[in-house]
């Protein structure tokens, strides 16, 4: 049996045209781009000029782009660099209840070991951020506020340009986590976030693992959190990847101004399982009913749990997951559904189908069939 992929949130497969844009730099390019000689600088140059097709394709100076190895080191730099920067105005950090652990398990270091302060934005039922929430917290020593783009687990849109504005308005720092909206949404430039700091992770849209990248905006400069060489404009120490970078961009340029994942088909099919779903008994929608990614159907199954269902629609040959990919195989609630108001039992029997590009209908009416079945195996 063919498995079924709908864990596109988690991952997506390289596409070919990415890892031939990616081979000349792992059999000929090779050379070291900080090297002087003429090896070296033909690493340098290509290096260059990704990050001016990167900044064209972002609508930003190249000198906002900063290159690392994913999403999680992305949010790391950010975050932690800015804080530390700007530790001397304020310690106070805001973030919403729901965003992925990258971003909160790094605000909860910064609070327990650096001596910030971190405020949570509730969400409502929907897992939805109310924008006069975010400003109801903001303080005199305000540094920065943290609101995904898109949550991962439950495909809700978040206001985000709205709560950038009113950031910025009030002089502080806005970082939006965008990771799970690029490929998946509308894309106009890096501007529409209306935020100072945007992560970017190739491989959620065709790209290569361990290929990632920060917009800055200038003129902040984070402190760097990974020493060792002035790399990436003394923000990011350590040898460029280059064909990492290499696929991070030809995936972007490809995938994103035009997104990969197209809306019209994946509603519809989501749509259809929704139908199927709210015709089974303890089995509650999670997410926002009409702002949220259209490739994303979350719901929960009273009586059961994420690793009984999962593992039953493993057995049908369907690959799904329980949320985001980071906590696979934990057996705790999800924080994304605790904060949205579900109970513990239930939280803990959350199923995520994320579907992509290379699904078809024929799948999804697999699925559709046999979703009354996992679940009362589940139970059982």
């Amino acid at each position: 049996m063919t498995p079924i992929y709908a864990d596109h949130n988690a991952t997506t497969a390289p596409d070919p045209a990415v890892r031939a844009a990616m081979e000349p730099f792992l059999s000929g390019w090779w050379g070291n781009p900080s090297s002087i000689h003429r090896i070296g600088r033909e690493a340098r140059a290509a290096l260059d000029e990704f990050r001016y097709r990167m900044a064209a394709a972002w609508g930003c100076k190249p000198s906002e782009v900063v290159f690392t190895g994913g999403g999680t080191e992305s949010n790391n730099l950010a975050l932690l660099g800015t804080t530390r920067l700007l530790r001397g105005r304020g310690r106070h950090i805001v973030a919403s209840a729901i965003e992925h652990h990258a971003v909160l398990h790094t605000l909860r270091y910064l609070e327990r070991h650096e001596g910030f302060t971190l405020s949570i934005v509730p969400v409502d039922s929907h897992g939805r951020v109310d924008p006069d929430s975010v400003v109801s917290l903001l303080r005199p020593d305000t540094i920065l506020v943290s609101v995904m783009a898109a949550n991962n687990e439950v495909g809700t849109l978040q206001p985000v340009a709205e709560i950038g504005r009113q950031c910025r308005e009030r002089g502080v720092v806005f970082h939006c986590d965008a990771v799970q909206a690029f490929g998946k949404r509308p894309f106009a430039g890096i501007g529409q976030f209306e935020a100072d700091l945007v992560p970017v992770c190739a491989h959620k849209f065709h790209g290569p693992k361990g290929a990632g990248a920060l917009y800055i905006r200038s003129p902040l400069l984070p402190h760097p959190i990974q020493h060792g060489g002035a790399q990436e404009n003394e923000r990011r120490g350590g040898t460029e990847n280059l064909a990492a970078i290499a696929g991070l961009v030809e995936a972007f340029e490809r995938f994103v101004p035009v997104p990969v994942f197209r809306e019209e088909p994946l509603r519809a099919w989501t749509g259809r399982l929704a139908e199927v779903l709210r015709g089974i008994p303890g089995v509650v929608l999670r997410g926002h009913p009409e702002e949220r990614l259209a490739n994303t159907l979350a719901f929960t199954v009273e009586g059961t749990d994420s690793i009984a269902l999962l593992a039953n629609l493993d057995l049908e040959g369907v690959c799904a997951s329980s949320g985001s990919a980071c906590t696979a195989g934990s057996v705790e609630p999800s924080h994304v559904l605790q904060a949205m108001g579900v109970p513990d039992a239930e939280a803990n029997a959350l199923v995520r189908l994320s579907f992509g590009r290379d699904n078809v209908p024929a799948e999804i009416e697999h699925v559709a069939g046999i979703l009354p079945e996992v679940i009362h195996r589940s139970r059982g």
